[in-house]
């Protein structure tokens, strides 16, 4: 394990309360001061493999599929074309993300990109083919997505927003 490397094997506590509570308000942290600054501070991960080479983040809206509350989640993504792609790794704890449900039941919604505001996209889970083509570069990407896969016995979701089309 590297100086800024995660270990080979979950830390213990991953899946605390305490560090939920820090990732939520981390996040929201980070959701402010990407739309004050429209992208320019918190558009790049630089965590983990992000330290030192950095990932770009976006904001991702998302419905709630039972409170119909309107949420924002920031995520590291690659680009696919037109399309963009993210990870339901929720750093290899063992069940999806809630905006990964949130997703699946109201696929139209918007992202915000470094300096794009309210992007509007279609979201789909990538099949097995799909998926398998993408999950290398998505490792390229960000090296840890690896571990968090070895951490967790659930298969980590990729979804492709494409853009959405009138």
């Amino acid at each position: 394990m590297g100086r800024f490397s995660l270990p080979d094997q979950a830390p213990d506590g991953l899946d605390s309360p305490v560090t939920a509570a820090a990732m939520k308000y981390g996040a929201k942290a980070q959701v402010a001061v990407f739309r004050l600054t429209g992208g320019r501070v918190g558009s790049k991960w630089r965590v983990g493999a992000g330290f030192r080479k950095p990932v770009p983040t976006l904001l991702l809206e998302h419905r709630g599929r039972r409170s119909g509350r309107l949420f924002t989640t920031p995520l590291l993504y690659l680009r696919a074309g037109e399309d963009v792609v993210i990870v339901a790794s929720q750093g290899g704890l063992p069940k999806h993300p809630q905006w990964y449900f949130n997703l699946v039941a109201h696929p139209g919604t918007r992202v915000h990109l470094k300096g794009r505001r309210d992007v509007p996209v279609t979201a789909r889970v990538a099949g097995p083919e799909e998926r398998a083509e993408l999950w290398p570069r998505l490792v390229e990407l960000y090296a840890d997505f690896a571990k968090y896969q070895a951490w967790t016995d659930r298969e980590i979701p990729v979804v492709v927003l494409s853009p959405a089309r009138p």
